[in-house]
């Protein structure tokens, strides 16, 4: 055998099998974790210095969807894979937030790790996998790592916790979570669900936390089997403990004490700090402090870090003054602006949340195309944080990394209260522009989102809020802080992102940067974060109680027909001509689209006139006209023997001459051209032809004193009067006023009736 590979089970007896020493040898780690037909590739590999001024972890985690490991040609023009989808994108970023915290703090080397999918099933999802066989490549290789460290799902079906469902079975849950954990401690959390209590919660971080347990310990065994137990060495930190313990004794009181004062502002409180870290490195050598200058700025940020979590400890009090469970000043405003479908202002202390709702077509719902998964999205919210929102001068670039998670979380916070697509028809897509940034811009976006929706009026069942929970804790003290500003997220222990209704989360983003991290303190953040959320609901349904009860005017309305599925191509017509011509006449869009025995019809338009003319003419084409029933018809073509007219789009009959009045006819143009309206009454459908028999004459009144004479379509009497040899009346021919023979009009009438 080449290699090594450890096989173990997990609970329900499935089993997980991870291999290395087979695939990608030159990479300092890589592994392959297989479960059932499921297959996933993640190599780990770092340089062996740090770059020159680098005091951070510059890791870079990446996930890609190799579109052969199902079976399948990726789209677009090059037909192959490219630039990542935002799913690959969100998966990444579960990785990276559960590898991150556990590098040594002291640790700066460059590391990348990526993660392709080689092989994929529909029973076996593979993001549950990701951050296994990312950390199982870890464990084989001699980076400098805290590990292991593992990922798993675990949803919540009919009440029992199932851990790593299928797609069907996520699609049953209540409850959907991703949860990363070492052997001992909990580290990132993200997920949905219908809103579920506290409790529900705690007790799926259990379960999952269970299994991870399973996962570590076969990561353990690995490492012992590859001989990895010992890491390289490295230095990538330079030290002055003189300089660091006169930098202490120099600013940590003053830290200390201007944490303590309470400044609101975020600006001003930062020029504060950074004056008492100058008035220090006015003390220095200018050559030793262009020398040392990252030393010296990690030294000041460590001390800014110890003073600020002291005094919250201490004093029980914030930077900004506020008590540890205090939400910061909240104003809202909706139909901000005019012309949107809906909008809404949420400004939360010096964070500010512009969001707009619009709504669109099923033409307008996102193409979803990727390796594994396959369909589209009818609810669509983007997140934008310019450089502005903090004060900074940043490029516009292409959408971050954290834009598309931060929009993400939003997303699934409010796509749980959201109507179905039969009372709402609508795509719907929420952007949310961040304006001010200091804290929880995900969070601000969840509330600005739901008033936006709301001033749109889309009917969602529920309002719902977001905060962001903070903890500090040290030497067995800790303090839980509700609505974090942007400084004690950084300087903090953990950041708890929680959305939910007043009855129930609806999703949540834990990341938590501490060693251990207890159940007790857990449950105590989510029943402050629940008190948190509905003071905010307070302030939500002051500004607007319930939704709209209609949308504002300039939102297209949509309608929805049912048509029987074999008038599909009748409606769309040859290479679409019919429905196009439609659209282009009434103004209106319309989407047609196969469901069973039927197509829905959707059909919209800012113009209510419009969309009841596409409609009418829908319903005329999917019509099956019926014998007795009356048409309006226009006159297509004149024949001698009469005028064939459209009764209903699509649909021509022949108005036969005899039928066009109760008097004689001579000339059918004498009294119908083409183009002209008629009512007509269809009088008999031909059992072998399907033509349709059409009167006009039925619908006049009869002459008084008419005699029928001719009963049967005014076709001559049979005569007694004796035939020559060649079958013909001996009789003369009479010519008509226009000197035409009218025998011989009445023999070709005759000819033609009997079609």
């Amino acid at each position: 055998m080449i290699g090594f590979k450890k096989v173990f089970s997990l609970a329900d007896g499935r089993q997980i099998e991870i291999e290395t020493g087979k695939l990608a040898k030159q990479a300092d780690g890589s592994a392959v974790v297989r479960m059932g037909d499921t297959m996933i590739l993640a190599t780990v590999c770092a340089k062996k210095e740090a770059g020159a001024d680098v005091d951070f972890m510059p890791l870079s985690v990446d996930y890609q969807e190799k579109y052969a490991a199902t079976g399948k040609f990726p789209g677009g023009f090059f037909k192959r894979e490219a630039r990542p989808s935002e799913y690959e994108i969100l998966i990444a970023r579960l990785v990276d937030r559960a590898l991150r915290p556990l590098f040594p703090s002291n640790y700066h080397a460059e590391v990348q790790v990526q993660i392709t999918l080689i092989s994929g099933d529909r029973q076996n999802p593979p993001d549950a996998l990701a951050a296994l066989a990312a950390s199982a490549a870890l464990a084989c290789s001699d980076i400098p790592f805290e590990g292991p460290v593992s990922e798993c799902r675990v949803a919540r079906i009919n009440g029992e916790f199932v851990i790593n469902p299928d797609y069907l079975q996520q699609e049953e849950a209540d409850l959907d979570l991703i949860v990363a954990a070492t052997k001992d401690n909990i580290m990132m959390v993200e997920g949905e669900m219908k809103e579920v209590s506290e409790e529900v919660m705690l007790n799926a971080l259990k379960a999952a936390h269970e299994s991870i347990k399973l996962h570590c310990a076969a990561l353990e065994e690995l490492t012992a089997m590859t001989g990895k137990t010992v890491k390289r060495e490295y230095c990538h930190e330079e030290d002055d403990e003189q300089i660091k313990q006169q930098m202490t004794d120099a600013c940590y009181q003053k830290c200390y004490d201007l944490a303590k004062q309470g400044i609101k502002s975020k600006q001003e409180r930062g020029e504060k700090f950074d004056a008492v870290y100058e008035e220090f490195l006015s003390t220095l050598d200018e050559e030793y402090i262009e020398e040392h200058k990252v030393m010296l700025n990690r030294y000041f940020h460590d001390i800014h870090k110890e003073a600020m979590r002291d005094m919250v400890l201490n004093e029980r009090v914030r930077l900004d003054g506020r008590q540890l469970e205090e939400i910061r000043p909240i104003w809202t405003e909706i139909d901000y602006l005019p012309s949107a479908h809906g909008s809404a202002i949420f400004t939360r202390g010096e964070t500010q949340s512009l969001s707009t709702c619009t709504l669109g077509t099923k033409l307008d719902e996102q193409t979803i195309d990727g390796a594994m998964i396959e369909g589209s999205n009818r609810f669509i919210l983007h997140y934008n944080f310019p450089g502005f929102a903090t004060g900074e001068v940043k490029g516009n670039k292409s959408t971050s990394r954290r834009e598309i998670g931060h929009g993400n979380l939003a997303m699934r916070a409010l796509k749980q209260v959201l109507p179905n697509e039969e009372d709402c028809p609508y795509t719907i897509r929420v952007v949310s522009d961040i304006l001010e940034s200091n804290g929880s811009s995900s969070m601000a976006t969840v509330c600005a989102g739901c008033l936006a929706l709301m001033d749109a009026g889309v009917q969602i069942s529920k309002p719902v809020s977001g905060i962001a929970m903070g903890l500090i804790e040290k030497n067995g003290k800790w303090a839980v802080l509700s609505d974090i500003l942007g400084d004690e997220d950084h300087l903090g222990d953990m950041d708890f992102k929680v959305c939910g209704t007043r009855d129930g989360i609806t999703a949540c983003q834990m990341d938590i940067k501490c060693d251990g991290l207890s159940y007790e303190i857990l449950a105590q953040a989510l029943a402050q974060a629940k008190r948190g959320r509905e003071h905010i609901l307070n302030i939500i349904t002051d500004t607007i109680a319930a939704p709209r009860e209609d949308y504002k005017p300039h939102v297209p309305r949509i309608i929805s027909m049912l048509i029987p599925k074999e008038f599909i191509g009748a409606v769309i017509g040859p290479q679409g001509k019919n429905i196009q011509e439609i659209q282009k006449d009434t103004d209106t869009v319309i989407v047609i689209e196969e469901k069973g025995e039927y197509g829905v019809c959707e059909i919209s338009s800012a113009n209510k006139e419009g969309i009841e003319r596409a409609a009418a003419r829908i319903k005329a084409i999917t019509t099956v006209p019926e014998v007795g029933e009356v048409y309006d018809a226009t006159v297509k073509s004149i024949m001698p023997y009469g005028a064939f007219v459209e009764f209903l789009p699509g649909k021509e009959g022949l108005l036969h001459v005899t039928e066009i009045d109760w008097k004689r006819i001579e000339k059918v143009e004498d009294v119908l051209k083409e183009g002209d309206e008629i009512r007509v009454k269809l009088i008999g459908i031909d059992k072998q032809s399907g033509k349709f028999k059409l009167s006009h004459r039925v619908l006049i009144p009869k002459p008084e004193g008419y005699v029928d004479t001719n009963p049967k379509g005014n076709r001559p009497q049979r005569s007694n009067t004796p035939k020559n040899d060649k079958g013909r009346n001996n009789q003369p021919r009479h010519n008509n006023s226009n000197g035409e023979s009218a025998h011989t009009d009445n023999i070709n009438i005759r000819r033609e009736s009997r079609f």
